[in-house]
């Protein structure tokens, strides 16, 4: 199979965790570009150290280098204030754009719930960290029985949480909650980040809490395990913690939620756990790890569906 032409933008921590999953696991991507502006950084000398073309002055460099031209998709790892700039850049010509910040701009993707529905899309958006781990749990409940309320918590390393996280935090929390919505179908969502200090670093960790209409419990369940084992597919590490715990709310005990009033029926509460690979980041970057094998099986995805 002839490989696509793919670049990323942001030689930090997940563009270089990027460029390791793509040299090292990709079938059908080559990786024609390494794009940066700090000269120094440690994921441009990799990717020097492997032959990959690179860029020290960001996509204005790259564009000027012949090697703009053959390349046909692009990783954005920066962050969600450069990502506008980018997205103009790249897709005036008609490239592919693969978000990695919570910038927005294109439809909301998560690849086991709704890529197959934005394959004309010059760009898709892979919401949050959070948004990956959590918006196919809702999917899974929603698939049976309509959400009508979702939360999440999404609690990451602090080591794990370089300063792009940390100056798009209201970001996160906002992006991730409209994927709830518009991808996980819930009618209304909220989504919470913890940034947790323990030392040795612990796991991600994500709680997602659903409200929805009356059924067999026995269903969720099965929807739920389905889709674990489909998210496993592209990150090995995602797992439940524990059982989905359930418990019903009726006219006599109905759940009240703030801003949305009394429900009656079906709580759902699953436990997930994600452990990274290893590629680059340190395995407790499950927050990190999920973005990038997003991307990964995204980029691998668009290239199978649009031969």
């Amino acid at each position: 199979m002839k490989k696509i032409n793919c670049a990323i933008i942001g030689s930090g921590n997940i563009g270089t965790d990027l460029m390791l999953k793509i040299i090292n696991t990709s079938k059908s991507l080559n990786l024609n570009g390494m794009i940066g502006i700090d000269v120094e950084s440690e994921g441009l000398a990799m990717a020097k150290s492997m032959k990959v073309p690179i860029s020290d002055s960001g996509l204005e460099g790259f564009i000027s280098m012949s090697e703009y031209q053959d390349t046909e998709i692009f990783f954005d790892a920066t962050s969600a204030g450069a990502h506008q700039a980018h997205h103009d850049q790249v897709t005036k010509d008609q490239k592919q754009m693969i978000d990695l910040t919570p910038a927005a701009i294109g439809p909301y993707c998560v690849p086991v719930v709704n890529l197959s529905e934005h394959l004309t899309e010059k760009n898709v958006n892979l919401v949050t960290c959070g948004g990956q781990a959590t918006i196919p749990m809702v999917a899974a409940v929603n698939e049976v029985s309509k959400v009508r309320y979702a939360e999440i918590v999404a609690s990451v390393s602090s080591r794990s949480a370089g300063p792009g996280t940390r100056a798009n935090i209201d970001e996160f929390t906002q992006t991730t909650a409209l994927g709830l919505e518009k991808v996980g179908g819930a009618d209304k969502a909220k989504a919470i980040i913890i940034l947790n200090p323990a030392d040795p670093p612990l796991l991600m960790r994500n709680t997602v809490f659903t409200l929805c209409d009356p059924i067999d419990q026995a269903l969720i369940k099965d929807s739920i395990e389905t889709m674990v084992a489909r998210v496993q597919a592209y990150v090995p590490g995602y797992r439940l913690k524990q059982e989905v715990q359930f418990e019903r709310f009726g006219s006599n005990n109905p759940c009240r939620i703030p801003g949305y009033g009394e429900f009656e029926g079906l709580k759902a509460s699953i436990f997930l756990e994600v452990e990274g690979a290893g590629h680059y980041l340190p395995t407790y970057a499950g927050n990190l790890d999920i973005m990038t094998s997003a991307a990964l099986g995204t980029g691998e995805e668009l290239v199978r569906l649009n031969k």
